[in-house]
């Protein structure tokens, strides 16, 4: 008797030192990221080696920067990197991040036609916008309040052509990927983050008309959510990721990502 209560209880102590080791090892932390992150495959380049160096696993939900930012309001995720510097700015204001570390950069460029119909090519956005607009050009618009959108809705501002676009222009409500796809198959002008196109894999006939104008900086920021504000986020392992790809380990990781030997990223924004 005394055997089989020593036996069991040897079990349930066993159980128990299992179930610590499971819990000890289940680091995982939710990121609301942008599409650009992920479909440029910067995320398969480096979540891999945060996670070889922590054991802490990424989840990431990749939508426009405008959901993604909403989803951490809502502390549905431990982490935002998104790329709207006045809206992460704003999300810090507000108390649901404490501090807003930058952490990388590149350029929007605008992508279209090679008999570039509209005249557009050289580097002013501006200029080229209003071009589009002037012959009612087909331009693919994200419509999806994403870090590219807002940015496109500023340049045409800047234009004075907020409400005026052309008779061309559509919003598709859809992320990068599927926009250089509906802007390959149209054969229309698109707005881009430079990483996703040179990862996409359907240009047709497609090529960068405008680039290296100042106004097309594209700067990202990382941010924890706070714990004042959601306390069951895992703001630890958030921090240590923030850590992480703020390091001089995560900074080289992003230079080194690179397609057909092009940067995609370059680390550290506020070195410009």
């Amino acid at each position: 008797m005394k055997l089989a209560k020593l036996t069991r209880a040897i079990s349930l102590l066993s159980l128990a030192c299992a179930a610590l080791t499971v819990s000890a090892q289940d680091k995982t932390i939710q990121m609301a990221s942008t599409t650009s992150t992920e479909q440029s495959g910067l995320f398969a380049h480096l979540l891999p080696k945060f996670q070889a160096a922590t054991g802490i696993t990424v989840k990431v939900t990749a939508v426009g920067t405008g959901q993604a930012i909403d989803i951490a309001k809502r502390g549905d995720a431990d982490v935002l990197f998104v790329h709207n510097q006045s809206a992460e700015e704003k999300f810090v204001a507000a108390g649901y991040s404490v501090k807003r570390y930058p952490v990388m950069y590149n350029d929007f460029v605008l992508i279209g036609p090679k008999a570039d119909p509209a005249n557009v090519a050289g580097n002013d956005i501006t200029a080229a916008l209003k071009k589009i607009a002037s012959v009612n050009a087909s331009f693919i618009s994200r419509g999806d309040r994403s870090g590219t959108h807002s940015a496109e809705l500023r340049h045409w501002d800047a234009a004075g052509l907020k409400d005026a676009q052309g008779k061309g222009y559509r919003a598709c409500g859809c992320g990068m990927g599927p926009a250089l796809n509906m802007a390959s198959a149209m054969n229309a002008y698109v707005l881009s983050d430079r990483a996703t196109w040179l990862n996409f894999g359907n240009p047709g006939d497609l090529k960068i008309l405008v680039s290296g104008d100042k106004r097309l900086f594209n700067q990202y920021g990382v941010m924890v959510v706070n714990p004042a504000k959601h306390p069951h986020v895992n703001a630890a392992d958030a921090q240590t990721f923030v850590d992480w790809i703020t390091s001089p380990k995560g900074q080289s990781a992003i230079d080194t990502y690179k397609i057909k030997g092009e940067s995609l990223f370059f680390a550290n924004a506020d070195a410009r």
